[in-house]
């Protein structure tokens, strides 16, 4: 009998798959537990639609980063921080700082979580940060970093 799993069952499958399973295992342990339905026409139609609404969803958010990829290719993040009279930074700028500068300047909302820094800046310049948008899409964002 092919079912259609309404939630993940140890050694069968994840949730919304279609599995061939026994007929006694079918009605007596996955359909009193609610953990499968019968696949009849109108659940297989219900599962293909989620998964079209969920490629376009997937597609619209790979758009979105690609959009503001290139956004943050052309903006310039400029932090002021001060310094010792030796030229070094008091503390040193991180993932926060750029992020909250990047949002008051340009009004680009990114979490910290996806700027990447190998350390912090401890020093005056400009550094090309990478930002993590999507797993396979990622952008540029210069710094600069000045008193």
């Amino acid at each position: 009998m092919k079912v259609v799993l309404l939630q993940d069952v140890k050694g069968k499958g994840k949730k919304d798959e279609i599995v061939s399973v026994s007929d006694g295992y079918a009605r007596n342990y996955l359909f009193p537990r609610k953990l499968a339905a019968e696949a009849d026409a109108k659940i297989l139609n219900d599962i293909k639609n989620k998964e079209a609404a969920k490629a376009r969803r997937i597609e619209l958010e790979k758009q979105a980063a690609r959009e503001t990829a290139e956004k943050l290719q052309s903006l310039l993040v400029k932090i002021t921080i001060q310094s010792g009279a030796d030229g070094k930074l008091y503390g040193s700028v991180g993932t926060k700082d750029i992020a909250e500068a990047l949002a008051a300047q340009h009004g680009v909302e990114i979490d910290k979580r996806k700027i990447v820094l190998d350390s912090p800046i401890k020093a005056y310049g400009t550094y090309t940060v990478d930002v993590k948008l999507y797993p396979e899409i990622s952008g540029k964002l210069n710094v600069l970093v000045c008193g």
